[in-house]
């Protein structure tokens, strides 16, 4: 059973990817959750905090992808790369929903990119090269967006992502 911040906090991405953040008011917000105004108000003291609290759950997805990150740097690109082709886990959703905030709220742009960065901390923990552990992560932010937008080649991305461990692996 979900928590009331959670169920708050689901509501919130709701609202974000169907209207947007104009229409993700705390009265609209608190009703999809299914509590009043007042006791959204009691978890969240503003719109701010609860965007905050939407960060919050990026930041929680980045510390356990780095901590899941394999030790071998073969296995590491290839969990980074692998996990990159899919956008239907709750953290994606997230992420769609924080994607939202970007232009309306200011701290979004930099949470994101140290959510982005905090995903691949285990990569730059593994890989030796800090510009091959930097290119699997882009190559990884790409193989993602594409799957957000269901616009991916599968067949090229597989041949993409066996050169990207090949260079990982020293071939």
């Amino acid at each position: 059973m979900s928590s009331t911040r959670d169920r708050i906090l689901d509501a919130l991405q709701d609202v974000l990817l169907e209207e947007g953040p104009a229409g993700a008011t705390l009265d609209v917000v608190a009703q999809r959750a299914g509590v009043s105004k007042g006791g959204l108000l009691y978890h969240y003291r503003s719109k701010d905090d609860l965007f905050a609290a939407l960060l919050d759950r990026l930041d929680a997805g980045a510390a356990a992808a780095e901590a899941a990150t394999p030790a071998d740097p073969v296995a590491a690109a290839r969990w980074f790369l692998e996990g990159s082709q899919t956008a239907e886990g709750p953290e994606e959703r997230t992420m769609l929903a924080a994607l939202r905030l970007l232009g309306t709220y200011p701290p979004a742009r930099g949470r994101m990119a140290a959510y982005l960065d905090g995903w691949a901390a285990g990569l730059r923990r593994t890989i030796d090269d800090p510009v091959l552990s930097r290119l699997v992560q882009l190559v990884g932010d790409g193989l993602f967006l594409h799957a957000l937008l269901s616009a991916g080649d599968t067949d090229l991305d597989g041949r993409v992502i066996a050169h990207v461990l090949g260079r990982v692996g020293g071939d």
